[in-house]
């Protein structure tokens, strides 16, 4: 019998209990409806999902419903929104009493006298082109300046198929502002002309996602095996998909058979009642979900099935390491 033990040497055992002994236990949560950009690709807007409820804008229902959140199991808080920013009183309330990450587009600062520790994930969609094309602006002229060496932020590189031999540059203005990056890819909810993925891109996205990982590892939190999994959508001979994927809200999964999934993970709308299908869209096609914390998660929730080799194991450990690091569970 394959056990931890037998698979891993010392230096691997190590990394292993670092991690085993974390029992994340995440949900995601929208505080608003309201955005400071329109994204072309956005898949709040995308799907309607701003619309879905509307906010709930009192302060005592958020701290009541966030208590009963901690109460629930939940040990950390992905905000989203639109964007959160707008909204800090909300913030404040889910800081203040659970481990909390915040998505944000990075135009507002957030005051770090009030929120010192708190990670903070900046969406970055490209170049400047890319982003003056798809959000209407080159939003990380603006973001670099107000987060500059923040050593509780990063940015989320969602790479176009445009970005191709393109990385290198952005990433090496990432590191030059003295903050880390993690990259993923755009899954183009709203079918923009030149934005689709092809086989032959992916493949060469993969490489370069690999040279970026060797020649900045300092810089980018990543991992090979993600960058596998992402651009093929395969794991140990598995595709990606609706019957796989294990961030779909847990009172609203009727899938049966059930997968392995994330335990009571809910993906909450702003009203503080209603919830959404999944971590992303209510309406993608979930063959074509690019979204690097779907995927990471359903690495995670598969631990047995990498313990058939120490190298399926050792890919394991690296994605959970990962996910660790860019919610704060473990440092850089």
């Amino acid at each position: 019998m394959k056990t931890v033990s037998s698979l891993l040497d010392e230096h691997w055992r190590e990394r292993y209990q670092k991690i085993s002994k974390l029992n994340i236990r995440s949900s995601i949560y929208d505080i608003t409806n309201q955005c400071n950009l329109r994204c072309k690709g956005c898949f709040f807007f995308s799907s309607g999902e701003h619309k879905a409820a509307s906010e709930e804008k009192d302060i005592k229902k958020w701290e009541t419903f966030v208590d009963s959140e901690k109460q629930r199991g939940v040990n950390l808080a992905i905000l989203i929104g639109g964007e959160p920013t707008l909204h800090l009183d909300r913030v404040e309330v889910f800081y203040k009493r659970l481990p909390t990450f915040c998505a944000t587009n990075g135009l507002i600062k957030v005051p770090r006298d009030k929120f010192p520790d708190m990670m903070l994930g900046i969406s970055l969609w490209g170049d400047e082109e890319d982003e003056k094309i798809l959000r209407g602006k080159d939003t990380f002229s603006i973001s670099s300046k107000n987060y500059e060496g923040d050593p509780h932020t990063y940015y989320l590189y969602t790479i176009t198929p445009r970005q191709i031999g393109k990385t290198d540059r952005i990433i090496g203005k990432i590191q030059d502002v003295g903050l880390k990056v993690h990259m993923q890819l755009l899954s183009n909810d709203e079918g923009v002309d030149g934005f689709f993925w092809k086989p032959k891109e992916l493949s060469k996205i993969r490489q370069e996602m690999d040279t970026m990982l060797d020649k900045y590892p300092n810089t980018v939190i990543s991992s090979k095996y993600y960058h596998e999994i992402i651009t093929t959508g395969m794991m140990l001979g598995w595709s990606f998909g609706w019957k796989e994927c294990p961030s779909v809200t847990e009172p609203l999964d009727t899938r049966d058979p059930k997968p392995k999934r994330l335990i009571h993970f809910i993906r909450w709308a702003s009203d503080l009642k209603a919830m959404h299908r999944c971590c992303t869209s209510e309406t993608r096609d979930c063959s074509t979900c690019k979204d690097g914390a779907a995927h990471m998660s359903w690495v995670m929730v598969n631990k047995r099935a990498h313990m058939r080799s120490a190298k399926d194991l050792q890919n394991w450990i690296e994605i959970y390491e990962m996910f660790a690091k860019l919610y704060q569970f473990i440092p850089w």
